[in-house]
């Protein structure tokens, strides 16, 4: 089903708030966040790109920005600048990010015109911005495994999602090795979560679907939505069962854009599997 009609450019960065049981997500070449509440559907407007999120407290998410990490405050709508995120490349942007189970937040970054290899992921951690990899072109599909001991990732200009160990801190402790090959497949991974039971549920990118698969790479199953680039999903509502997946228009001609009236919305998919409930940030 549609969970939100509004269509985005770029919908991106779910993140389901687990104390204020809410979704927020971005558009991001449109500076935006969205979200909904008791009031409708809600939207900050910001003065730079802005893709994912991670919460803090009921009232505030850490929020990547174009040159910046930033504490938001959602009741008074004040942003707190952290930290700064490649404000000396002014050709790069944020893209994919996530929390991860020692709170701290993943965060990829890339050439607004998806440039080869400009980009880097980083990760924030208690007030140290360290950069983990660089060399990449778009990344994507940041999720970690509920055990904390592995994170995963992608650059989709190679199609593979890598596995990496991490140490009890939550950093990298060895190199990055492939877990799933998708360019073989013909797939383009876009972002991705694991759930609970350990299952990758990612978003292919051209294939208006979220696939799951399993600890040892073997695929599970699918779920089809009417929007070609499905983007990122997220598990959510009461009970985390909810898929709810963002989609872009991006990329789409007119005619496309018009063939396909859904593309660019945000959807939801009921009792699909159990997520883990999203991580705490450690500002």
């Amino acid at each position: 089903m549609i969970f939100d009609h509004r269509r985005c450019e770029l919908g991106e960065g779910p993140l389901w708030h687990p104390q204020r049981q809410q979704l927020f997500w971005f558009d991001i070449t449109a500076g935006a966040m969205l979200s909904q509440d008791a009031t409708g559907p809600r939207l900050w407007q910001f003065p730079e790109m802005v893709s994912a999120a991670g919460w803090v407290s009921a009232d505030s998410l850490l929020i990547a920005g174009e040159t910046g990490m930033i504490l938001f405050d959602l009741p008074t709508e004040t942003a707190t600048p952290l930290c700064p995120l490649e404000d000396d490349i002014p050709t790069n942007r944020p893209n994919d990010g996530r929390a991860d189970p020692q709170g701290g937040f993943w965060i990829g970054t890339m050439s607004k015109t998806e440039a080869p290899g400009c980009g880097a992921i980083y990760r924030y951690h208690r007030g140290e911005l360290r950069r983990l990899y660089t060399g990449i072109t778009c990344p994507n599909a940041i999720c970690f495994t509920p055990d904390g001991q592995t994170a995963q990732f992608t650059d989709n200009a190679h199609g593979r999602v890598m596995r990496v160990a991490l140490d009890t801190q939550g950093w990298p402790k060895s190199d990055p090795e492939v877990f799933l090959d998708l360019a073989s497949q013909g797939r383009d991974p876009d972002g991705a979560v694991i759930a609970a039971d350990g299952v990758l549920w990612i978003a292919e990118w051209g294939s208006s679907r979220v696939a799951a698969y399993a600890p040892d790479g073997q695929f599970l199953r699918a779920i089809d939505f009417d929007a070609p680039h499905t983007s990122c999903p997220a598990f959510g509502g009461p009970d985390l069962t909810t898929l709810y997946c963002t989609s872009a228009l991006q990329g789409m001609d007119n005619s496309t854009r018009a063939r396909h009236p859904d593309a660019g919305k945000t959807f939801a998919a009921q009792n699909i599997s159990r997520g883990q409930t999203e991580h705490r940030v450690t500002p």
